[in-house]
């Protein structure tokens, strides 16, 4: 087609452009005269205020719509928050999966959506009910009074035992806010030990586990801090500060799942081919370094549902307080940890630096709305050079096999958390926790949680207490547990299926079946120790397809 013969054309679509234009403005001049209200200064009112006479409310009638305006305002904040934490479960599946290698990656990576829907019956069966069955009040909530029995012989809360499958007087919308917020923490405690068994632990030991963790390991520590029972009582009942004090779980949820890891993994032994016969540990390189970095950030992510949402009020100003004492822990953990590996092997480690981060973390989780943000810094800081060091000392020392370091992370930073609340807390929030001086504490009106620096050594004294606890509990019932299914049932793979990997033997399925996957071989250990030795950079090669017989693809 010549210039000419386009002309036409042109002006064909000139035309049709002038007349869209004319429309446009036609609409836009008619829309003028609507009477809509798009700035909202005039939407709500009066008129919105449910009232006998329409209109016309009472003075009860508005504290009313007040009262549930500020309670909807916190069900919206916890369940947002919930459904952040419900998130991190994708973080803990990529962290595991590309810290482990290829041939086990369905298997991890179901691993830990199961157990979400294991742990999500179990907890509701049974869990919920011990845990806070007799809590009788969370005022961020509504009140939750139905949750009113709590076995306490002598006064010390043991387990609590109303709202067993959330029936009854427990079908309440502030036990349901309360649920579905506390079941993604119970959730995140029994995902922990996953990633420490993986790659030689059976799929089934693993739903048996998240039953066990669901129903009995957690909710029962639980109830002992959160859902008053005896060891939030060691301040009314003894003097020691203001009882345990966790506001996110660096001790209910982390360090419960760290030592139920730290059971697992002892049970279990260490993964063939993993120390040479003097027990020197040998490397068993992970296979996607993008996975665990992505997993991590999404971990971090969730993080900011985990610490403020734990204010189970949108209405708390403190929230910022959390949010940013949780993000500078979390970044210089990590930072204390890429800067101790650099220093020590000459190169920053990718394992490491996941790891750091998340170890900072956990430690803020207990403290993160009682410090100030130089405290928080502090607490990373230690938190990334402690998740390094006890990586160490775990694989090194006591010749056990963590493929994600999940001991290190969450069972040694949980501690290190509950300890840094009773050392660094500065008094200026928690007025009247665990019913401990509401009006005036330490002579001092408004007063709240202080620590060891802040002129209160009890409350150092009761975490530390709460700590201990943790370990012999989490740890010596776990240890029983997997001992007595691993008589049962076995919960190790077999040889066999271990060098195969537990995708196919176990999942029927391979995660990467267009692929041929190199057999792990262990290397020398480097000087270093670091972790990210056992991360690798694997080159695998695509099966080769069989030509398909009459078909062709483009040229």
């Amino acid at each position: 087609m010549n210039h000419a013969e386009s002309q036409p054309g042109l002006r064909h679509k000139a035309a049709t452009l002038a007349l869209l234009a004319c429309v446009t403005l036609v609409l836009g001049y008619v829309s003028l005269g609507h009477t809509g209200d798009p700035s909202g200064a005039s939407t709500g009112g009066i008129n919105d205020v449910a009232a006998q006479v329409p209109g016309a409310p009472t003075f009860v009638e508005l504290a009313n719509q007040v009262g549930r305006n500020k309670l909807g305002l916190n069900f919206v904040w916890t369940l947002l928050a919930g459904f952040l934490v419900f998130f991190m479960q994708a973080g803990f599946a990529l962290v595991e999966t590309g810290f482990t290698r290829a041939k086990n990656a369905a298997h991890t990576m179901t691993m830990n959506f199961m157990v979400f829907l294991v742990g999500a019956v179990g907890y509701y069966l049974v869990g919920f009910a011990l845990q806070f069955g007799g809590i009788m009040s969370v005022p961020n909530l509504g009140g939750v009074g139905p949750l009113n029995g709590e076995f306490a012989p002598g006064g010390l809360g043991l387990f609590g035992y109303k709202g067993f499958a959330l029936g009854g007087a427990a079908y309440d919308v502030g036990v349901f806010a309360l649920f579905l917020f506390q079941m993604v923490f119970m959730d995140t405690a029994a995902t922990i030990p996953t990633g420490a068994m993986a790659e030689r632990v059976k799929f089934l030991a693993v739903v048996a586990s998240t039953l066990f963790i669901s129903m009995i390991l957690y909710p029962l520590y639980g109830n002992w801090v959160w859902g008053g029972g005896w060891l939030a009582g060691l301040g009314a009942r003894f003097g020691l500060g203001h009882g345990v004090v966790d506001f996110a779980g660096s001790g209910v949820v982390h360090m419960i799942g760290g030592m139920a890891a730290l059971a697992g993994a002892k049970v279990l032994g260490p993964r063939i081919g993993k120390f040479r016969e003097d027990g020197t540990p040998l490397p068993i390189p992970g296979h996607n370094i993008p996975l665990a970095v992505l997993g991590t950030i999404i971990l971090f992510f969730g993080w900011f549902g985990f610490n403020p949402g734990s204010t189970l009020a949108g209405g708390d100003l403190r929230i910022s307080v959390v949010a940013v004492n949780t993000m500078m822990a979390g970044a210089v953990g990590g930072l204390a940890a890429m800067v101790y590996t650099w220093v020590r092997s000459g190169k920053p480690d990718p394992g490491m630096i996941c790891n750091g981060s998340l170890a900072g973390l956990v430690a803020i989780t207990a403290p993160c709305a009682f410090v100030n943000a130089a405290s928080a810094c502090l607490i990373g800081l230690v938190a990334g050079i402690l998740v390094v060091a006890g990586a160490q000392f775990i694989e090194h020392k006591l010749k056990i096999d963590d493929p994600v370091g999940a001991i290190a992370v969450h069972g040694l930073n949980g501690l290190w958390g509950l300890l840094s609340l009773g050392i660094f807390a500065d008094g200026t929030y928690g007025a009247g926790w665990n019913g401990v001086g509401a009006q005036i504490y330490q002579g001092i009106p408004g007063r709240g949680i202080a620590g060891l620096l802040y002129g209160d050594p009890g409350q150092f004294m009761a975490q530390l207490i709460g700590g201990g606890v943790a370990i012999v509990w989490g740890f010596g019932l776990s240890y029983a547990f997997f001992k007595l299914l691993d008589w049962v049932f076995g919960i190790r793979t077999s040889a066999a299926d271990e060098m195969a990997g537990l995708d196919i033997p176990e999942m029927g399925v391979m995660a990467y079946p267009d692929f041929v996957l190199p057999q792990s071989v262990p290397t020398e250990p480097d000087d270093s120790g670091s972790a990210g030795s056992r991360l690798s950079r694997p080159v695998w090669k695509p099966v080769p397809q069989p030509a398909e017989v009459g078909v062709t693809g483009p040229k």
